[in-house]
């Protein structure tokens, strides 16, 4: 059973959100391996707590990503 991790920082993306990235990623993964192992695909999205993330040597906020997601 194949099995795909997400990791996204906390507060940034609605329910509708992350279920609309299980339904795609899903998708996409099965459009590559086939329908039988789409159908036993797993998605797990985990969120990481607001200053708990680094990128470039510098802590990452809910209120950054927030703000990059909002720029693009």
């Amino acid at each position: 059973m194949p099995s795909i991790d997400i990791q996204v920082m906390e507060g940034v993306f609605s329910a509708e959100d992350k279920l609309l990235m299980i339904e795609k990623v899903t998708k996409a993964f099965g459009e590559v391996a086939g329908e039988t192992l789409q159908a036993g695909t797993t998605v797990r999205i985990h969120e990481i707590q607001s200053g708990s993330w680094g990128y470039g040597g510098k802590l990452i906020t809910t209120e950054d990503a927030k703000a990059w997601r909002s720029s693009g």
